[in-house]
């Protein structure tokens, strides 16, 4: 499908009542898990696209463009609530942070077997083993606290057992940026994935960063504030690969086709009627604001759209299923990487000067006092072992004993 070649319909008559916008929630207990992801990530690339128009605004002077702007960004704001509005009352925000990482290992995983850039695709690949482990210590906690395994929430979609290591994650703020793609030059698919990327990840930035604090305990809160800051670092490794050169109406134009992108793809996919009712309304609304970006870039910048996009046609549509063998293969091969300014490195290989110790030893020179480790141990004091679900036993040997946190593994200088 080409967005471009669509008819479009005036941005004005997209705006929704309060009886539109306030959806039918799903059932926590019957939703399909990719339903939910998908929920998730949407709501994630609304709150990117709005925030990024706000950027836009600040940064423009011309009050005519700031008011096309404007309109825009309430429709996004508009459709944020109806998708975010989904999730229901009585779902908690632990179950809701279970959905939010998954969503970061099958949407990471997907996005890594289809990236054509041996440089992205290893940024992809690092971060994924991340959140991985992040899944795992806050399922831990789930069931330590709230005795609800976290698989009745993601079926037999994504294994449950340790990735990298969280302990193992924090890195010096150098280390976390890297080269950035040049989109002219890039493949359609390139531009589209670290769009969606960075701003999923950011989405579970900001999740983790405003509502962490509000979990009913400390060690809850502890685990919240930690995984926080590794979502700080990757939001900046993602965003990093982004292109700086591109324009504000350039960078416009790839926002509303990485939405028309996503909407079309999931509406292909969707079970739930309610739910893919409005993938189909949202896409409309995102043609519109699409052919309103072409506008605007001819407008200002007198630039046709090819100039931006190579092709209108979408690439191969984003599809979420069973990543769990691939996820298995990057962390049997990639689990002592670290990263090394703009490249990657296994732990034991880099020089004991490395910042990469030098910044472990300053946050995490108390073991004891480190939450992702904590939780895991809490819940083996509990039950004499960790909380898995796996579909087979984890590829990494040193991961493999569920009686003991290993918090050496891709963090010490030797292995």
């Amino acid at each position: 499908m080409n967005p471009f070649a669509q008819k479009s319909v005036p941005i004005r008559d997209t705006i929704m009542d309060w009886s539109t916008i306030y959806p039918t929630p799903y059932n926590k207990l019957t939703v399909d898990p990719y339903t939910k992801l998908r929920i998730i990530l949407m709501n994630g690339i609304e709150v990117e696209a709005t925030l990024f128009k706000h950027q836009f605004q600040r940064n423009c002077r011309d009050n005519d463009l700031r008011r096309e702007l404007a309109l825009s960004r309430r429709i996004q704001q508009q459709q944020q609530k109806h998708i975010n509005w989904l999730k229901p009352i009585d779902e908690t925000q632990l179950e809701t942070t279970i959905g939010y990482e998954h969503v970061a290992v099958d949407l990471t995983a997907w996005l890594a077997q289809n990236e054509p850039d041996p440089y992205v695709k290893q940024a992809l690949d690092f971060a994924l083993l991340e959140d991985f482990d992040h899944l795992y210590r806050y399922a831990n906690l789930l069931d330590l606290d709230a005795q609800i395994p976290a698989q009745q929430l993601v079926k037999s979609y994504v294994d449950i057992t340790p990735g990298r290591p969280t302990i193992a994650e924090h890195r010096f703020p150098f280390d976390s940026i890297k080269h950035p793609v040049d989109f002219k030059a890039a493949d359609i698919r390139t531009m589209l994935n670290t769009l969606i990327i960075t701003a999923g990840e950011q989405q579970t930035m900001n999740f983790y960063m405003n509502l962490g604090n509000t979990y009913y305990n400390n060690l809850g809160r502890q685990l919240y504030l930690e995984i926080a800051m590794i979502e700080e670092q990757h939001v900046t490794h993602y965003g990093s690969l982004l292109d700086p050169t591109c324009t504000w109406l350039e960078n416009l134009l790839l926002h509303e086709y990485m939405e028309c992108y996503l909407y079309y793809s999931f509406y292909q996919d969707e079970l739930d009627a309610n739910v893919k009712s409005i993938w189909e309304m949202h896409l409309e609304q995102e043609i519109a604001h699409l052919h309103k970006a072409v506008e605007l870039l001819q407008k200002y910048e007198r630039k046709d759209w090819q100039q931006v996009l190579p092709a209108g046609e979408f690439p191969r549509l984003l599809q979420f299923h069973d990543t769990r063998d691939y996820v298995r293969q990057i962390l049997g091969q990639q689990i002592l990487l670290t990263a090394d300014r703009e490249q990657y490195a296994p732990v034991p290989e880099l020089p004991r000067d490395h910042a990469f110790f030098f910044y472990q030893n300053k946050v995490n020179h108390d073991v004891n006092a480190v939450a992702s480790h904590n939780v895991i141990v809490q819940h083996q004091l509990g039950h004499t072992v960790d909380y898995r679900a796996e579909s087979q036993t984890n590829p990494v040997q040193a991961l493999t004993d569920r009686a003991v946190d290993n918090t050496s593994i891709a963090r010490q200088p030797t292995s």
